[in-house]
């Protein structure tokens, strides 16, 4: 089987499926909240991206494109037809991308934070190339400090530890390998216009923190504006992170979208 896979079936033969996938830095551990709450009534499906996790060992590049073929290709070696689909971050361009392309293969999207490949983020594409910059002069965990302490959409993590469950996510970033940060070759550009994201009728949700930074919600912002078939909500009190800064809401909220829809 494809490398960089977790399969969740407690739920049964007849149960649709729900695929997750982390963000940059992260694996898939950072939805072990979802886990608990979904595994009941959803066969889960959760990904490790290329250089992240179980996929750590897969070499780059590591840009969108070539995640979005690693998605495609856990996709079809476990066979699991179409799929909801939630993600954080990176795993939301990587989806995207997937998606435009493919939409077949998905009944909705889950989008926190959303990326969309070739859209301005001016502070997140800084600190990600500050962060690959800092690996590969004094090495990967230097890196990983500096975002968990420094980059802003860590800060509601940072100010609320307990709640937020800081220490338990800074050991999951401790395991990122860096390969992404550290890759000599340069990943294919990747983008997607706004024609091919106004022809998507995939059901989508977008959701962030109140306190999200600029970008994610610019971001949102013209995912609300562009596409046929689209919710946006905001989850009180939190900031880069929501499903693991405050899963109760997120997944209430989550929820409430599919039940509504399906």
């Amino acid at each position: 089987m494809t490398l960089g896979c977790t399969l969740v079936t407690d739920a049964g033969d007849g149960a649709p499926w729900l695929t997750l996938v982390h963000g940059m830095a992260q694996d898939h551990r950072v939805f072990a909240p979802q886990v608990e709450a979904f595994r009941d009534s959803y066969r889960l499906l959760l990904v490790d991206l290329p250089g992240h996790g179980r996929a750590r060992t897969i070499p780059g590049p590591y840009g969108h494109l070539e995640m979005m073929a690693h998605l495609r290709n856990v996709l079809d070696q476990t066979e699991i037809g179409p799929t909801h689909f939630w993600a954080t971050h990176t795993g939301t361009a990587v989806g995207l991308l997937l998606a435009v392309r493919e939409p077949e293969r998905f009944r909705s999207l889950i989008l926190e934070g959303a990326v969309i490949s070739g859209f301005a983020m001016p502070y997140v594409q800084e600190t990600l190339a500050t962060a690959a910059a800092t690996a590969r002069q004094r090495g990967v965990g230097a890196a990983l400090r500096d975002v968990f302490y420094r980059a802003a959409w860590c800060d509601v993590m940072r100010a609320n530890p307990n709640t937020c469950r800081a220490e338990a996510h800074w050991q999951i970033l401790k395991d990122f390998s860096g390969a992404p940060w550290t890759e000599a070759h340069s990943p294919a550009p990747a983008s997607i216009t706004d024609a091919a994201l106004a022809a998507m009728q995939i059901p989508t949700l977008v959701y962030n923190g109140e306190q999200d930074l600029t970008d994610f919600m610019a971001v949102a912002s013209h995912l609300e504006a562009v596409l046929p078939d689209v919710e946006r909500a905001s989850i009180a009190r939190a900031g880069g992170f929501p499903a693991w800064e405050y899963p109760v809401e997120v997944n209430a909220v989550v929820k409430s979208f599919l039940h509504r829809r399906f």
